[in-house]
């Protein structure tokens, strides 16, 4: 018996269906008129935006005898096609489609438009007595004859739902997705701008590994056929990264790409999401610490022109240096509870537990701390804040901290309760690294999905030694919500995975 994965199911109302029909009959009309309605090419000379500021000051009733081509999409259709508003990727072009200047034959295609249909359009420039931009077309060429309808201009695309499954219509309607979409690739391009800038590489790590390490995570798993292996969608390309530190190929490595957890989805969570990882040789937690600063910095002037912006009423800044604070003492701050004082485990689980932190009973020390942290504080840091030297137990790839062998030289950066970057002192000791992952594989025998697998070459590479080395990794999904003001994942992903219909 075969299977077959679920479709997503597109549905139309009776309307729609008929709508449809008159559609089809007038590309039958085009096609009777000797029209191809799907052209190959269409060469243009100016956007909509460019003639807004070429011609910002051109007085009112003045025809010019400048000829331009452009296209885009028909948004409004008035008097029977005499004015069409245009929209293209910059804006809206008013176009003017009158007996007395369009070519033979143009009446005819004029009349088989419809709005959301994409034309281009030949005509000379002017303003109107009413003040608009417009262009009095002497040609019309149909680029894509749509067959089904827009929703409706005043609501928009209004159903969430069909906003991410449908991303195409709500781009097409909604100005504030084109604008937050947009805001992402500004964004991406500043923090790749800025690494650049201090030197670094940029690269690509496998995205199929035989061992998935880096973070603690559940991975999906895929099958090789032509090896006969099963490999895993990375859960994060840092252990790829480092080997090339090792390898000398650059001082400074950095790669932006996809990542993927096989975790459950919410307005913070999606299970493939956009990293950026960079590992600095000779620097550590507080060299990444100032890069971090200038990544959020950059990335907001991206957005805002300044240091700042407005996330749900609240005004953040992200000009550095941030708040820098241990993970313990906020603890110690927020509880009354010095996990410092406390050596035994069952204590530290009595205390994180009377606190009022979720404990199952099986969490080491580091784990009650961090479960504190997360159930308490966590949600309550609002500006931009380092949080340091994270326990041992759960930072497997970073280095102790020298004056308390329980910590580590790690800091994550939260921001209106959600953590945006983590980042360490490499852990370069190849022993110390494979007692890590040893304790891990323990934890993972215990019942721990997430824990670290152990990966003996990623050893091996490092008994080949790694300089003293920083690495940052910054979540660019989540940084884009926070300089958006954006409150579900999903906006901010082109495509974010959703369940079949």
């Amino acid at each position: 018996m075969s299977s077959t994965a679920p479709q997503p199911v597109t549905t139309t109302s009776d309307a729609e269906t008929r709508l449809r029909e008159a559609r089809l009959a007038k590309l039958e009309k085009l096609k009777a008129l000797g029209v191809n309605a799907y052209p190959y090419k269409f060469d243009t000379t100016a956007t909509a935006a460019g003639l807004h500021d070429k011609y910002k000051d051109l007085a009112l009733d003045v025809l010019t005898e400048d000829r331009v081509t452009v296209a885009g999409r028909i948004r409004a259709y008035r008097n029977d096609g005499m004015f069409i508003d245009l929209h293209d990727n910059t804006g809206k072009i008013q176009i003017f489609s009158h007996a007395d200047y369009l070519a033979p034959g143009m009446k005819d295609i004029l009349e088989c438009l419809d709005i959301g249909d994409l034309i281009g359009v030949e005509g000379a420039v002017r303003r109107t007595k009413r003040g608009e931009l417009t262009i009095n077309a002497s040609t019309i060429t149909v680029l894509a004859k749509t067959l089904l309808p827009l929703p409706d201009k005043f609501h928009g695309l209004a159903d969430t739902e069909a906003c991410y499954r449908q991303r195409y219509l709500d781009l097409i309607m909604n100005d504030e997705s084109r604008a937050t979409l947009r805001a992402r690739s500004h964004i991406i391009r500043a923090v790749r701008e800025t690494l650049l800038g201090r030197g670094f590489m940029e690269v690509e790590t496998p995205m199929m590994q035989v061992i998935p390490g880096g973070a603690a995570a559940k991975p999906f798993i895929t099958h090789h056929n032509a090896l006969d292996i099963d490999l895993y969608m990375r859960i994060a390309p840092e252990l790829y990264l480092k080997r090339l530190i090792v390898g000398g190929l650059n001082d400074r490595v950095f790669e932006i790409g996809r990542n993927f957890r096989n975790e459950g989805i919410s307005p913070r969570h999606n299970p493939e999401f956009t990293m950026m990882e960079c590992y600095q040789a000779y620097s550590n937690m507080d060299g990444m610490m100032e890069l971090a600063e200038t990544i959020f910095e950059n990335a907001c002037r991206a957005v805002t022109g300044s240091a700042e912006v407005d996330f749900a009423g609240t005004r953040l800044s992200f000009k550095g240096p941030f708040k820098r604070a241990r993970m313990v003492d906020l603890v110690k701050d927020k509880t009354g509870i010095d996990f410092l004082a406390i050596t035994d485990v069952k204590e530290a689980r009595a205390a994180a537990k009377k606190a009022g932190a979720e404990i199952t009973g099986k969490e080491l020390w580091g784990q009650c701390v961090e479960k504190v942290f997360g159930d308490l504080i966590e949600g309550t840091i609002t500006q931009p804040t380092h949080v340091t030297h994270h326990p041992r137990d759960i930072s497997p790839f970073a280095k102790a901290d020298p004056t308390d062998s329980r910590l580590t030289e790690r800091f994550e950066t939260f921001c209106m309760g959600r953590e945006i970057g983590n980042a360490f002192s490499e852990l370069t000791d190849p022993q110390d690294q494979m007692a890590r992952f040893v304790d891990q594989m323990q934890q993972r025998e215990a019942g721990d999905d997430e824990a670290q697998m152990i990966d003996h070459d990623f050893v091996t590479a490092l008994e080949y030694g790694l300089p003293p080395t920083g690495g940052l990794g910054i979540g660019i999904d989540r940084l884009v919500m926070l300089m958006t003001g954006s409150q579900t994942i999903r906006d901010v992903i082109l495509f974010p995975t959703l369940k079949p219909r």
